[in-house]
């Protein structure tokens, strides 16, 4: 996808590592990556992660990191710099050296949402976000086995953004300049 970056994606799966303290349960993970990116929104208009969103039986996920995660694409350097092959249900660091001042895709306001996320949810278990992304993200849909795309101005609206159209196309636009750039 236009726009998507694997090395922020896996810094992004490295803060909520290191925030598990090196290993992190896969749905838990998945959930708190895409309420990161939401609260984001929320926030300041704009998704962290530019990846498409999807509605799955076990809730909204940021589809392209999910595949990540679950070793379905082929270019990984960046990805395997920080995160390890899925091991069962897990994910971790791969290496303990890494820290919060390694992950130097991500900016101070990506950084704050994401602790903000990692504290909220830090006692919780993957079915528990996961139940609580059922509840809470009105934009998710049951797929009922498949998947769905989840819009972007969906979510904007659920957020209650009045100009969650506006908004989208202007997320749309900075994907696809990204995308550009990065060619």
């Amino acid at each position: 996808m236009k726009g998507f970056k694997v090395r922020k994606a896996a810094q992004v799966a490295a803060y909520f590592a290191l925030a598990e303290g090196g290993r992190i349960n896969v749905l838990k993970l998945i959930k708190l990556i895409y309420l990161a990116d939401r609260r984001f929104m929320e926030k300041y208009d704009t998704p962290i992660l530019n990846d498409c969103l999807v509605s799955m039986d076990h809730g909204p996920v940021n589809s392209m990191t999910l595949n990540y995660v679950n070793g379905l694409e082929d270019q990984r350097d960046d990805w395997d710099e920080f995160i390890t092959d899925r091991d069962r249900h897990s994910v971790g660091l791969t290496s303990s050296k890494i820290s919060v001042d390694n992950l130097d895709e991500l900016s101070v306001a990506e950084i704050k949402v994401l602790e903000e996320i990692a504290k909220r949810f830090e006692r919780w278990n993957g079915y528990m976000v996961r139940d609580y992304t059922h509840n809470n993200c009105p934009e998710w849909e049951n797929p009922h086995g498949s998947s769905n795309p989840i819009p972007y101005e969906r979510v904007l609206k659920f957020l209650h953004k009045k100009n969650s159209a506006e908004l989208a196309e202007n997320i749309q636009t900075e994907i696809e300049l990204d995308g550009l750039l990065t060619a």
